[in-house]
């Protein structure tokens, strides 16, 4: 099986657990955090839904500033309600599997891709490498937060990689 198949595979199954968490997110709450130093539910969610299309910037960029001089160009969209959210996420999971399936196995493996800040080099790896730290394991990652979230705002809190005490299974 190629690398390509394998990561689509992975990027299906992380979507199923995502989506069923970005379906509980708690509406009118976008401003919500549970500590100060903590970023607001509608950033974490707005995040979780759009991971799966950073997969095109690993993909076909070589680089990205994540605190570029003069500030980020990127805009993250805006949302209000749920049916808004899931639909972000579909759109991203869209682009994920699009650009997934124009790839090959030899330019996941035999090209870097940078991350910088500030035009500091924060790391250097295989694209492959990078999918998985930095799109896969991150979507993990946050959806894990988002959940937390979702047990603090009385939401439920789906079942994603084993059974739920709301979902039961």
């Amino acid at each position: 099986m190629k690398l390509t198949e394998l990561l689509q595979e992975e990027l299906e199954r992380e979507a199923a657990g995502s989506r069923k968490a970005l379906e509980q997110v708690p509406e009118g709450e976008n401003d919500w955090k549970p500590h100060e130093k903590s970023m607001t539910l509608g950033n974490l969610a707005t995040i979780v839904a759009t991971i799966p299309a950073w997969l095109e910037m690993v993909i076909n960029m070589d680089e990205l500033d994540i605190n570029p001089k003069g500030g980020p160009s990127f805009k993250p969209p805006a949302w209000k309600t749920r049916k808004e959210l899931v639909e972000i996420f579909e759109q991203s999971m869209k682009k994920g599997r699009e650009v997934l399936q124009k790839t090959t196995d030899e330019h996941l493996l035999h090209t870097k891709w940078r991350m910088l800040s500030g035009g500091k080099l924060m790391s250097e790896q295989q694209r492959y490498a990078a999918i998985r730290d930095g799109v896969m394991n991150h979507m993990a990652h946050h959806r894990g937060q988002l959940t937390v979230y979702l047990r603090l705002n009385d939401a439920k809190v789906p079942a994603i990689y084993g059974p739920s005490a709301d979902e039961g299974k």
